[in-house]
């Protein structure tokens, strides 16, 4: 990791620890999020996070969504089939972005009402699930935030 990767993540982890002990956040990192597709259910896997609860904060810095699904299936889905991202968590993430990454091209998912359709053309595609969790009053302040990443197979 640089200096400078290393210097930020300390000045982010600093800011973020002075937040608010009271925000609503619950657990020791942010919640289990799932995929579903039919009535089939699946693990994504945690990857990078900065979170706070009980005025403790901790930051995790991991590989990228290609790199941290080496070696696991994607999940097969049909071209064009209805994918819904699943987080049983109350407060709800207040900002969320969804990048497919697909032969090393990235692009903007756009999500509505936690869905979005898989890709038309076969082939695998690699998706980082990005949520945070900003304060209602200012909104450079951050309570926590995650990346999730899955990945699916058209066939």
């Amino acid at each position: 990791m640089s200096k400078w990767l290393s210097a930020a993540i300390l000045f982010f982890f600093l800011i973020f620890t002075g937040c608010s002990a009271n925000n609503g956040m619950k657990g020791n990192k942010p919640p289990k999020t799932m995929v579903q597709v039919e009535d089939q259910t699946y693990d994504t896997k945690l990857g990078t996070y900065c979170w706070q609860s009980n005025g403790q904060g901790e930051c995790v810095d991991t590989a990228g969504p290609v790199e941290l699904l080496k070696g696991k299936k994607p999940i097969e889905v049909k071209p064009g089939e209805k994918v819904k991202i699943i987080m049983n968590y109350n407060p709800k993430p207040n900002e969320l972005h969804l990048t497919q990454i697909n032969n090393n091209k990235e692009s903007e998912i756009v999500v509505v009402k936690n869905q979005f359709s898989a890709p038309i053309n076969k082939g695998v595609y690699y998706y980082s699930y990005g949520v945070w969790w900003m304060d209602k009053k200012d909104k450079h302040l951050s309570h926590g935030d995650a990346f999730y990443a899955f990945a699916l197979e058209v066939k």
